[in-house]
């Protein structure tokens, strides 16, 4: 689930964060904007990573993480020491922690302008996010104390020059809002990419949104993804309440393709 950090208030977050795992959902998302991507332009919003410790502290058993954290807002060193840090509050309890590093390369415009980032081309943000993983992951092999695990990568977008390339050369885990024929498309791109290095394309987890402003796919539909090879399906809430309705339909069939697949 992403519960998308507009148009609410905190307390509410809070609250159906705690829901939605009580719930059984696998994974909490928020996203890593400054003002809100629809409605009022000017309502309600929170930062991402902030809310992502405090989730970490707040939660026992979902993973968390941004879908997806801006490349660009910060320096690629300090985004391995947060991660390491959320990481590292996460693990109360079990001693392993539960961030995913979702990262992709931007593209919201008045984020870049109002807080003072230079916006760029859409070619030179994938080249600084190309270039910024390896300096993530190298990071992540110097601080005291480590990361607890190997924390995945999740990378954002569907790209076929550049980021999927990207994808496959660092990507654990990749993510798009994709339709069924997209899907297969995709998949043979990301898949001649990772041939190309020498990488196997079944290391990479396929995720997909199916249910929010910009996706709206029914069961059918995620039937076929799943058989396409998409094993993490995300459906994305908007404030100001959040509304969990659709939540145990989906989780019930989560549950069944897990039980099919045993």
């Amino acid at each position: 689930m992403q519960l998308q950090p507009q148009h609410a208030a905190y307390e509410t977050i809070r609250e159906r964060a705690a829901e939605l795992e009580d719930l059984g959902v696998d994974v909490l998302f928020n996203w890593d904007h400054f003002f809100p991507l629809n409605g009022d332009p000017d309502g309600p919003h929170f930062e991402s990573w902030t809310m992502l410790a405090a989730l970490a502290e707040q939660t026992r058993r979902v993973e968390i993480g941004a879908l997806v954290n801006c490349n660009s807002y910060r320096n690629a060193n300090l985004q391995a020491d947060m991660a390491r840090t959320i990481d590292r509050i996460s693990a109360h309890g079990t001693g392993t922690g539960r961030f995913i590093l979702g990262i992709g390369s931007g593209w919201f415009e008045r984020d870049y302008d109002e807080y003072g980032y230079e916006f760029g081309t859409v070619g030179q943000r994938l080249d600084a996010l190309a270039a910024n993983l390896p300096v993530i992951k190298e990071r992540w092999t110097k601080l005291n104390p480590p990361p607890t695990r190997k924390i995945p990568v999740l990378i954002g977008g569907a790209g076929e020059k550049k980021t999927l390339r990207i994808v496959a050369q660092h990507a654990d885990i990749w993510h798009s809002y994709s339709d069924v024929a997209t899907l297969e498309h995709k998949h043979s791109v990301l898949t001649g990419h990772a041939d190309s290095i020498g990488r196997d394309p079944g290391e990479i987890e396929t995720s997909v949104g199916v249910l929010d402003s910009i996706a709206h796919i029914t069961f059918p539909e995620a039937d076929q993804l799943h058989q396409l090879g998409a094993t993490m399906f995300t459906i994305g809430l908007n404030g100001p309440d959040y509304d969990l309705s659709v939540v145990p339909d989906w989780l019930a069939w989560r549950d069944q393709k897990n039980a099919s697949n045993t």
